[in-house]
This record gives C-alpha cells, structure tokens and sequence, in this order.
C-alpha cells in the first residue's frame, strides 16, 4: 500500500473535430461526476487558447460549472496564465468562484509559452516572467490586506478593496507552474509550492524536485507540510500491448497539436512512451506508482489519462489499491 498519497486528474478538452464540441465537454463532466464520488482529491483544469489540444480558454469560468455539479471534489487551475490578465479582475474571480464552490479552490498560475497566445493578447515574450510573476504578487495582496496599493513595473494600484473576499482564509491554496531550472529557483526562492509539468521525463522530474527542495531550504523555507502536484500521462488497458498503443498514440497527439519542440529529442514519441507516460495493465501501473513514490518521491499525482478506458481502469483498478 503507497498511503498518504493525494490523486487529481489533470482535466484536458482535448478536441479532434470529428465530434462536436460539445460531446467533448459532457464527457468530462461524466468522469468529473464520477471523481467527485471518492477517491479523488481534486480536478485540475488547464487554460489553452488557439488550439485543439484543449479547449478551455476560461478555466474560471469551467471551474464554476464544475463547482455547481459537484459537492466533493476540490477545483484546481493548472493553470490560470496570469500574465494575460489584470491581476485585480484575477484575484476577484478566483475569490467569487472560491465562494461559489464552498471554499474548494486551489489556485495554480503559470506564465505559458504558447508564443501564439503571447502575439494574440498582446504580451511581450520576454516580459512574461516578469509580469507572471508581479500578477500574482497583486493577487495575494489584494486576498491578504484590508486594501491593495502597488507600484510595479506593470500594474499601479493605489488602496482599492477587492471584493468578494476568498472563503478560504487566509486565501485559497497556491500553486506556481514551474518547468525551467530558472522558474523552479525563482519560486522555491520565495517560499512558493510548484506543479510540476505532464512533458518531462521521470527522470527529469525528479532532478527539478531535488532542485525545488534544495533551493527552497537554502532560502529558509520548509518543506513540511507541502503538497506537491506532478503531472503524469497515463495509458492503462487490459494487456501491455495495448496500453503501448494507447500512449503511443496519445504522445503523437500531444507532439503533434502541442508539444511540438518543447523537448526536442531524435525519436520524441519513444521519448514519451519510454520515459513520460505512465502505461501498462492496472497491475503494472500500481507497481510504477508505487516505485515513483520512493523514487521521485510523489506524493500527489496529478494524472490525466490518454483514453477513456484508462480514466476508467484507473477509477476502478488502480486507485483503490493506492488511495
């Protein structure tokens, strides 16, 4: 038995064409409705805008429907890309949803680097980081005080009260997306908790963890007491064949309409298969959970499974013997 651990599921709209839309949505909502009955800490909701990889560009605005029809499960964004929004309008839809949901938000941000949504909205590349990261100062700011007053690169702000407040106190949960060495040190700099990305490898995966811990207790923060999210493909069917198929094909989809070039590699399907997707029978897929809670160590897998069957296989087979 693994105990302790915390399961989410990364929640993609994943858009083919050769369906409407609109099928799409409900059948999330059905594996939504059926992680808000147990065994599931929280859906995650990511924001994507221009593309068919996911068709979520307001992921606040999905995180209020999914609120609406559920009870139990916590809402995740993975993430809002704050650099794109005014961070007072951030902070007051997050804290509405926040009540709305009953206090069931976790916050995560992220800066993007889709260079079509930074053309589209306007924002220079090379301000991003910085304007991410100012974003989400004014967020917390306008959560934590009585009013907000700030004077930075991009935003100025003088005393204004930002209602509604959060129900959680004093604020919801929050999480920064951090991929790069420089973001991980930036975060773990400032005492913040990090998600960590669907795209790297376990190997990978564990070297940034390392880097995240040993920066974050440098700076004198702790890690007591943090929870931290890593994102993991999965592929599960009935035999090992076909769960190789499965993540075959879900790596040529995300390489194909998303990933393309973010890791650059000679064979980056193989790349997936052999070294970022978790796949195989429910068996060979507990014992790999199992040994990457040692390894890694994780303790909050964040999965966003590549078929429906895997969703269900992993529901069904996997979950109870790990939750």
């Amino acid at each position: 038995m693994v105990g302790s651990m915390k399961f989410g599921v990364l929640q993609f709209f994943s858009w083919s064409r050769r369906v409407p839309l609109e099928t799409v949505y409900a059948r999330a909502f059905e594996r939504i409705a059926i992680m808000d009955e147990g065994g599931y800490d929280a859906v995650w909701l990511a924001e994507h805008h221009f593309n068919t990889y996911s068709v979520c560009p307001s992921p606040l605005m999905m995180a209020t429907h999914v609120a609406a029809r559920t009870k139990n499960l916590r809402i995740g964004t993975a993430v809002t890309l704050a650099a794109f929004y005014h961070p007072l309008r951030l902070a007051e839809d997050v804290a509405l949803l926040d009540i709305l949901s009953g206090g069931r938000v976790n916050w995560g941000a992220g800066r993007g680097f889709d260079p079509v949504e930074f053309r589209a909205f306007e924002v220079p590349v090379e301000d991003s980081a910085d304007r991410y990261m100012e974003a989400v100062d004014v967020v917390l700011a306008a959560w934590r005080d009585a009013t907000v007053t700030h004077h930075g690169k991009y935003w100025d702000i003088d005393e204004v009260e930002v209602l509604p407040r959060p129900m959680q106190q004093p604020h919801p949960p929050v999480w920064l997306a951090a991929t790069s060495p420089d973001s991980i040190r930036k975060a773990a700099e400032r005492g913040f908790t990090i998600l960590m990305d669907p795209h790297a490898s376990h190997v990978e995966i564990a070297q940034k963890r390392g880097l995240y811990q040993q920066t974050l207790e440098a700076a004198g923060h702790s890690m007591a007491g943090r929870t931290i999210p890593m994102a993991r493909l999965l592929a599960i069917a009935p035999t090992a064949r076909e769960a190789e198929e499965v993540a075959r094909a879900g790596a040529r989809w995300t390489i194909g309409s998303y990933a393309k070039g973010l890791n650059p590699a000679e064979d980056p399907v193989g790349r997936y298969v052999n070294d970022v997707i978790i796949h195989g029978t429910p068996e060979m897929v507990v014992d790999r959970i199992q040994q990457l809670r040692d390894e890694l160590p994780l303790d909050y897998l964040m999965c966003s499974p590549l078929s429906h069957e895997s969703f269900v296989l992993f529901t069904e087979k996997v979950l109870p013997r790990l939750a």
